[in-house]
């Protein structure tokens, strides 16, 4: 079977993880000198190598398999998670100094969950650590932020992420072009790890290809919404994004919106204009009852300041 790039291409070890912070990678291996952690709470953007940090710190400080508890919270989230598997998990005693339970995405347990995930983390501190993973760190309640040491990973400029993909690229061999190449940074940045996946997926025969949605399953409406911006056909963008994107994942569309200011406006009065427009769709979307209506709305507001710049 052939190898996922996400995989072949993950960092093992501290010296392969790329810092964006030197004050970072020096706490880190700090922790790993002393063989200790305090509870973690990394947080960062989709992609930018919260769980791989997690794992690479694991592995470093050599905690045993059986020490060790990994949980996607967008999978596990209930509070009979929490009472059940991680209590049940924790209770007993490490092979080693202490147990680690890995929570990926904490962000998305209630704050009910959180509030029992806080309790537990309290009783069993001397026996076990906790890493905990979000995206969007406001949506962890302050009570765990009180207990964990925060550690933002910052997401790499755009330029930096096209040559780490370009770099895997020419590693497998495959042949690509800077605007195809341009259509996959753009309808994934910040996300490393998606962008890999599609470019794999799409690498046949040894050369990246641009494939179109409806010409199989090697896409998303993002590749395709770029495609279409790129082309100036605006309205299609539109129609596509409106009738594709699903209600959970409206934030993220304003967040992907933002990341490509240069797809609605080449001049920075226009991206300047087109900022607020975002900033303004996405108050709007805590309020309208309709998400369709309101996404449509920025996108209009976004195709006019297109226009006009």
């Amino acid at each position: 079977m052939k190898q996922l790039w996400t995989e072949k291409y993950r960092p093992n070890d501290i010296d392969g993880y790329v810092f964006r912070d030197e004050d970072q990678k020096a706490q880190v291996k700090t922790w790993i000198d002393e063989g200790a952690i305090p509870h973690l709470l990394f947080s960062g953007a989709p992609g930018v190598g919260k769980t791989t940090l997690a794992k690479i710190l694991i592995k470093q400080l050599e905690i045993d398999d059986f020490d060790v508890l990994e949980i996607n919270a967008s999978r596990e989230n209930s509070i009979d998670t929490i009472r059940d598997k991680i209590t049940g998990f924790v209770q007993t005693m490490p092979f080693g100094d202490f147990k680690v339970v890995l929570l990926d995405e904490a962000d998305y347990i209630s704050p009910n969950g959180q509030a029992a995930l806080r309790g537990v983390m309290e009783t069993y501190h001397a026996s076990a650590r906790f890493i905990l993973t979000c995206n969007y760190p406001n949506r962890v309640i302050p009570a765990l932020h009180s207990r964990c040491q925060g550690f933002h990973i910052e997401k790499v400029d755009k330029t930096e992420f096209t040559a780490r993909i370009a770099t895997v690229l020419v590693a497998e061999n495959v042949e690509l072009d800077i605007e195809t190449l341009d259509t996959y940074v753009r309808s994934t940045y910040p996300d490393l790890r998606k962008c890999l996946n599609l470019c794999q997926m799409n690498s046949t025969d040894g050369k990246l290809t641009n494939v179109k949605g409806d010409e199989g399953n090697t896409s998303d409406w993002r590749v395709d919404a770029v495609n279409l911006f790129k082309a100036g056909k605006i309205i299609e963008a539109r129609k596509l994004m409106c009738a594709t994107v699903r209600p959970e994942e409206m934030e993220d569309v304003f967040r992907w919106m933002y990341d490509n200011l240069e797809l609605f406006s080449s001049t920075p009065e226009g991206q300047d204009s087109a900022i607020m427009a975002i900033r303004t769709g996405l108050v709007n979307h805590s309020f309208v009852a309709d998400p369709e209506i309101n996404l449509s709305a920025t996108l209009l507001e976004l195709q006019h300041i297109g226009n006009n710049n």
